[in-house]
């Protein structure tokens, strides 16, 4: 295996120092320019930058948004999808800023929002009413092929919003700044 030669390993540090020397460069001009902008700001002490920072709050306008899966007929998981939908509520609402949860169910999570097999339903009629933003979305493929598995219409609570395929649904909500929450 052959060896750089002498010349070259010092031609690589040559142009290693020229570099180093114009980043070097750079930097102090950057400093300079930057000294040179601070002092035509107005003066603004310590303090009064820290009593600016206190007074600021959270934009009301903020929203924040959350879609939350249900894909299991578990009275357990529908429970913990509920809380985790309450808790992001009230953790919002403490700080005085907006958010929106979804709750999308599909295959065997759509037992959450049928009106004859819910164990959850009396929750989900209270959350709905106390928070307007939450949106209940059941699968509608899931409901078509339960209702002819079933040989009957499968009837979904009031707060439920049909929408016709859930994986594709929070796929959407992803793509829309939603984030993801499984239980």
């Amino acid at each position: 295996m052959a060896h750089p030669s002498e010349h070259a390993v010092a031609n690589v540090r040559v142009e290693h120092m020229f570099l180093k020397r114009v980043i070097l460069g750079l930097i102090a001009v950057i400093a300079i320019a930057g000294g040179l902008a601070a002092l035509r700001a107005p003066a603004v002490t310590t303090l009064q930058s820290v009593a600016h920072l206190n007074d600021e709050k959270p934009s009301a306008a903020a929203t924040h948004k959350v879609a939350i899966q249900v894909n299991q007929n578990d009275k357990a998981v529908m429970d913990l999808a509920l809380n985790n939908a309450k808790n992001i509520i009230d953790y919002y609402k403490s700080k005085g800023e907006a958010v929106t949860v979804e709750v999308v169910t599909y295959g065997p999570g759509l037992h959450m929002l049928r009106r004859d097999t819910s164990p959850v339903k009396d929750r989900i009629s209270v959350m709905a009413l106390e928070n307007p933003d939450v949106v209940f979305a059941a699968c509608g493929n899931t409901q078509t092929n339960q209702s002819k598995a079933e040989n009957k219409p499968v009837e979904l609570i009031a707060e439920a919003s049909v929408t016709p395929s859930g994986v594709v649904r929070l796929m959407e909500l992803q793509q829309q700044g939603y984030a993801y929450i499984r239980p």
